[in-house]
């Protein structure tokens, strides 16, 4: 299966949020609630310098990503994406993607004084070495 599936692509398409797992220094994962941006080739976060998580990512880039949706009356769906974070560094493709985040969260603007992303965030790329999903049609 692959993130770009049109099936994964519809649903992520529908969600704010979804769940990023990263690996502490123990083992043991830290799982926290993420905005985000999907494409056919990967899925983009952006985060705090400094941040449990971002260390977590510069020592370990391994994650799991999760989005999924659902009462628990059977119509459970979701997606899994496994894979490795990438940090981008400031440049035209970054800029481009924090136009991407402004469209999809517009009060990102007022949380960030403005439309450009302040010197202590980062961003990143998970690269899907492996993609489930369940319950899309």
């Amino acid at each position: 299966m692959s993130l770009g599936d049109s099936a994964i692509q519809r649903f992520l398409a529908t969600k704010d949020v979804a769940i990023l797992a990263t690996v502490q220094a123990d083992g043991a994962p830290l799982a926290m609630p993420m905005w985000f941006l999907h494409d056919p080739a990967s899925l983009t976060m952006i985060s705090v310098e400094g941040t449990h998580k971002v260390r977590n990512l510069r020592r370990d880039a391994r994650v799991c990503v999760v989005a999924e949706a659902g009462s628990g009356g059977g119509d459970e769906r979701g997606v899994t994406v496994l894979g490795k974070a990438e940090f981008l560094a400031d440049g035209p493709e970054r800029r481009a993607l924090v136009e991407r985040f402004h469209a999809k969260y517009p009060r990102l603007e007022r949380l960030w004084g403005g439309r450009t992303m302040p010197p202590n965030r980062v961003m990143f790329r998970v690269a899907p070495a492996h993609v489930r999903s369940w319950g899309l049609e």
